[in-house]
C-alpha cells in the first residue's frame, strides 16, 4: 500500500481540528513531545483518528481499516497517521513513574519526622 504523507492526509481527511486542553494546554507543537509533522497530524486529522479509535465512526476506507487493525493491536503501526495516534495515546493514558533520587519520597520522610516528633511529645510528659 502506497503511503506517503499526501496520501495519509487524502485518506484522512476531516474538517474538525483536534485539540486537547486537558493534556497539550499550549498545543501539539509546543509541548516538546511531538514533532512539527507530528503536531500537525494530530491538529488536522485528530478528530478522526480519536473517533476511529473509539469507533464513534467506521472506517471509510483501507487505510482507515488498517489503521483500527493497528489500534486493536492486530498489527504493528507502519505509517504517520498509526505512529503519531499510537505516541500520543501512550503520552495521555499511561501513567507516569516518578522516581526520587534517595529513594524515599517528601511524603514518607515527613510521615516519619512527624511520627518522630509525636514519640518525644510523649517522652517528656
Amino acid at each position: 500500500m502506497n503511503q506517503n504523507l499526501a496520501t495519509l492526509k487524502e485518506a484522512f481527511v476531516t474538517s474538525k481540528h483536534f485539540y486537547d486542553d486537558l493534556n497539550f494546554p499550549r498545543g501539539f507543537s509546543r509541548s516538546g513531545h511531538f514533532t512539527l509533522q507530528e503536531s500537525d497530524v494530530l491538529e488536522n486529522h485528530g478528530a478522526l483518528l480519536k473517533s476511529l479509535y473509539t469507533k464513534a465512526s467506521q472506517p471509510q476506507n483501507e487505510f482507515q481499516r488498517q489503521f483500527v487493525d493497528v489500534m486493536e493491536g492486530r498489527q504493528t503501526p507502519s505509517n504517520v497517521m498509526e505512529k503519531t495516534w499510537t505516541k500520543y495515546l501512550k503520552l495521555t493514558t499511561c501513567k507516569t513513574k516518578f522516581h526520587t533520587l534517595f529513594g524515599r519520597s517528601k511524603v514518607e520522610t515527613n510521615k516519619e519526622e512527624v511520627e518522630a516528633v509525636a514519640v518525644e511529645a510523649d517522652d517528656e510528659m
